[in-house]
């Protein structure tokens, strides 16, 4: 399995727009990729499959085990004649230890390469490398790729990594080209009119200035061991879970999708912002995050939607619905001006705005009851990532953090999870079916009913 880490000194050096050039200009070649993203990030791996059509999933070291991540490198990778994995903030930064490109680049022996933004720099791009390479004894620094480099500086930069004895593996140019941000990061691939055209310019310029030979002749150690996860499965008729997808719900993990498929579950999605009801076999409900905030007036007006979600859900169906899905069962919840619009009614509060993101990053989980995933006392890891609050943020679990900070969150009973907290499941696969044998038992049950 070839591989390569793209990482950077911090975040917004250059990471992304690297990567993107790098893919673009590898499949350009014909060559069958495969794209990851360290960390629990949702919108670059959108960017990895919908712009650049190659497969991309999430690598996340806090989440998972040793063993796990390499099994999910393996998995999704093996077929490929090279994974290109992205970065996430600076190299080196995660919590406690895990979470951090450098953490994944180490479990998995992946060569890393280091993006630096030249901005207003020359020489001190040698103090830079230096201290990434040095900081920490062993890494897998393979070298560096220099972003925002005039043309000029090549020579200079070339002749700090000689010195230094690392590898210069290319630059790319300042340019115009972009990809917007806003509160939750970069705007989403199909919000970019031109996004297309936008990448046919970066792989240019990677054809160009990147060393695409040198990356790819790039020596990648033998991959290492690892023992796989257990699937439980139970053989019958498959529960079928409708998730919602769509431009307001598109913060999903496609390795949640497919392990609940791996646990003998049928996946259907479906759209709160246009269907108006979800689908009529459904015996469990997952609502993801995304962006309700940004099409709150037509989410609110699917009146037939937010009934059918309500009732289904009240009178029992099992439902996952976590930051954005969690927002949209609310009595009301607002946009991003302010304005307050009627949610499903299942959760009994309104979720607002804030000014700054809420409670950011990894958390511990601790169920406070028995409840849809887990039994009281157990923990298991999650993520938040949200400007907006709630006035009834729940208190079935207690998030804490590594710095010590801890906190009531979520609401939950046997048929319930809802909270800001994101779930991966691959985290601890027990609450990915307990989920399913709950969707299972519903279906069951439903069955007798009509019988």
């Amino acid at each position: 399995m070839k591989r390569i880490l793209i990482a950077g000194t911090h975040s917004g050096c250059g990471k992304t727009t690297v990567t993107c050039a790098l893919l673009a200009a590898l499949k350009k070649r014909g060559l069958k990729v495969s794209a990851f993203k360290c960390g629990p990030d949702y919108i670059d791996p959108m960017f990895h499959r919908e712009v650049i059509g190659v497969p991309s999933y999430n690598l996340d070291s806090f989440f998972c085990d040793d063993d796990t991540l390499k099994y999910l490198l393996h998995e999704h990778g093996a077929e490929s004649d090279i994974s290109v994995i992205e970065g996430v903030m600076g190299f080196y930064d995660g919590a406690d230890g895990r979470g951090s490109a450098y953490s994944v680049s180490q479990i998995t022996d992946t060569p890393a390469v280091i993006v630096i933004d030249c901005k207003g720099m020359s020489d001190s791009a040698g103090a830079l490398m230096r201290g990434f390479m040095d900081y920490k004894r062993p890494n897998n620094i393979a070298g560096f790729i220099f972003n925002r480099l005039p043309e000029r500086l090549i020579p200079l930069m070339k002749d700090l990594c000689s010195q230094l004895g690392t590898r210069y593996l290319g630059c790319l140019p300042k340019t115009e080209i972009t990809i917007e941000s806003r509160h939750l990061g970069l705007v989403t691939a199909d919000e970019i009119a031109d996004i297309k055209q936008r990448l046919d310019k970066l792989r240019e310029l990677a054809e160009k200035y990147l060393c695409l030979d040198e990356l790819l002749g790039m020596n990648t150690p033998g991959y290492p061991g690892f023992t796989a996860p257990f699937f439980p499965h139970t053989d019958g008729d498959k529960p079928v879970i409708a998730a919602a997808k769509d431009r307001a719900f598109c913060f999903i993990y496609d390795d949640n999708i497919e392990l609940l498929k791996k646990l003998g579950c049928e996946v259907v999605f479906f759209s709160p912002l246009s269907d108006k009801q979800i689908p009529e076999n459904a015996s469990g409900l997952y609502l993801c995050g995304g962006y309700p905030e940004l099409y709150a007036g037509r989410l609110s007006a699917n009146d037939e939607m937010l009934a059918d979600i309500k009732k289904k859900v009240n009178d029992g169906l099992p439902a996952i619905a976590e930051c954005g899905g969690f927002m949209y069962l609310h009595d009301t919840f607002e946009d991003m001006d302010g304005n307050a619009y009627n949610g499903a009614g299942v959760i009994h509060g309104k979720a607002f705005r804030t000014t700054k993101l809420q409670r950011f990053g990894y958390v511990t989980l601790t169920a406070a009851n028995d409840n849809l995933l887990c039994d009281a006392g157990d923990k298991f890891p999650a993520h938040e990532f949200h400007y907006f609050d709630s006035t009834d943020c729940g208190s079935s679990f207690t998030a804490s953090k590594t710095d010590g900070r801890t906190w009531e969150c979520i609401h939950a009973d046997r048929h319930l999870y809802a909270g800001f907290p994101h779930l991966y499941f691959y985290s601890d696969i027990k609450t990915a079916e307990r989920f399913v044998n709950t969707c299972r038992g519903f279906m069951e049950k439903k069955r007798n009913d009509k019988n």
